[in-house]
């Protein structure tokens, strides 16, 4: 009898294979011409799924050990300080893990076998500018000093599930290195490393720049430029390469990061950091050129972040900007699996829509005049991987580009002791030309000749119609 039914009863024909259908035919047929049989149905084997809800994101099945470290990921708690609004466990959860897309780290080189980075490690993405050569292995010395590199392709594409270290953001992607600082760096250099394979790597992760000592105005030459802008144009067949920058950790020395031209290039996506509890870091550099936030380490008694090191080791001391790069390089892999055909620009726009003030603390939020929430020290806020993919997924792909180029009288002004000079401009947007006409204003940048013999004591600010600063 089936449970409490009446009269209706569960047969088993032990000598037909479960699923077969064809050999059941006979005993199907002699029980429906019995007179007593008013119903028969052949059972078959349905999908149920489990309608629980998820437990606390931790205690998701990875077995590498130091997964229960990862607090920039999850929470172990329910305390107040327990924070994971960067939402990669609910990207996860959907599905995407960076699977087909390519990553490299521009660094000091990567360790190609380190077990934590093995699997996915990608040959095609990588290559040695300073040795010229295919091997981007780190050179090794007492100190480790090139463990940086490694450090960073962990947190993109850590494999998942390996009994070992940690676990990648998008730990299905492929990951490469480019050997490039370890050495004297030169604009041919540079222009190299940022042209490797545009077509085939999809990211290009950067923590370095000039020197963050507060009075170095230093940013890419002449071969270099070049490079980003066919990078944008050429790259991912068309679509652009995506660069991602750390924005710099001279904030003690009052570094400003506007002062660097990667991180200020309208190519290259800047990334800053904050604390576990959303505070600003003793590091941290703020300009207008900063799109969105990653967690990071803060003050010694802070957490720090856990990564891949050399020889084989894990790491739970990583610090700075240069660990967010490589956060926001994972989860843009995760976008570009949600929707592969996103180009440079739209993932600009993915990053503003869907980063998030939350907790950041700062007293220099402003709302611009598109609307969003802006700061100087976070960018449009702290990143937010499930939002992220999900807009990717559903995302139209923005107009071209129009480039609209103006410029001021060149009479000179003079700038008096304690005295502000204002300039003005008003723009048609190059109305008059329908091959430039800018209809949507995404960037701006303005080229400026001052002499001043003290150039510390210069502050310079570009004020929108809306009075964003």
């Amino acid at each position: 009898q089936i449970g409490s039914l009446e009269n209706y009863y569960h047969f088993h024909h032990s000598k037909t294979f479960k699923r077969s259908t064809l050999s059941s035919r006979g005993p199907h047929n002699f029980l429906r011409m019995d007179p007593k049989v008013d119903w028969l149905q052949q059972q078959e084997v349905k999908r149920r799924v489990k309608r629980h809800v998820r437990g606390e994101p931790h205690a998701l099945p990875f077995n590498d050990p130091v997964w229960p470290n990862m607090w920039y990921l999850h929470c172990s708690n329910k305390s107040s300080r327990c924070r994971s609004e960067m939402n990669v466990l609910a990207a996860w959860q959907r599905g995407y893990t960076g699977k087909n897309v390519v990553v490299t780290i521009l660094d000091d080189g990567i360790e190609r076998n380190h077990p934590d980075l093995l699997q996915n490690y990608d040959p095609l993405a990588s290559y040695d500018v300073n040795g010229n050569d295919h091997d981007p292995t780190p050179r090794y010395d007492a100190s480790n000093a090139n463990r940086h590199g490694t450090r960073c392709a962990g947190e993109v594409a850590a494999a998942a599930n390996n009994s070992y270290c940690i676990v990648g953001i998008a730990y299905n992607a492929r990951i490469g290195g480019i050997r490039m600082l370890d050495g004297d760096v030169t604009d041919v250099v540079e222009a190299k490393s940022l042209g490797i394979r545009p077509d085939y790597i999809d990211i290009y992760s950067a923590s370095w720049g000039p020197d963050d000592d507060g009075k170095t105005v230093d940013g890419p030459g002449l071969l270099a430029k070049q490079a980003f802008e066919q990078g944008i144009k050429k790259g991912r067949r068309g679509l652009g390469s995506i660069f991602i920058w750390a924005s710099g950790n001279g904030g003690r020395e009052g570094d400003y990061c506007s002062c660097d031209g990667y991180t200020n290039s309208i190519y290259t996506i800047s990334i800053s950091s904050t604390t576990e509890n959303g505070y600003k870091p003793w590091y941290l550099e703020e300009c207008a050129s900063t799109l969105a936030t990653t967690y990071s380490s803060g003050a010694f008694y802070e957490k720090k972040i856990v990564t891949t090191d050399l020889r084989h080791r894990c790491t739970d001391s990583h610090t700075g900007t240069s660990v967010s790069a490589p956060m926001v390089a994972g989860i843009i892999a995760l976008a570009l699996e949600a929707n592969p055909l996103l180009t440079w620009r739209d993932v600009q726009h993915l990053l503003v829509k869907t980063s998030r003030p939350v907790h950041l603390r700062a007293d220099d939020w402003k709302t611009n005049g598109a609307g969003h929430k802006v700061s100087h020290l976070y960018g449009f806020g702290l990143v937010d991987a499930d939002a992220i993919v999900v807009e990717a997924k559903k995302w139209k792909t923005v107009p071209p580009q129009h480039i609209c180029v103006g410029s001021l009288d060149r009479v000179p002004k003079y700038i008096r002791a304690d005295h502000v000079l204002r300039a003005s401009t008003f723009s048609s947007a190059c109305a008059e030309h329908r091959d430039q006409h800018v209809l949507y204003l995404e960037h701006v940048v303005v080229r400026l000749s001052i002499s001043h013999p003290r150039r510390g004591d210069l502050q310079i600010s570009l004020i929108s119609p809306a009075g964003t600063r």
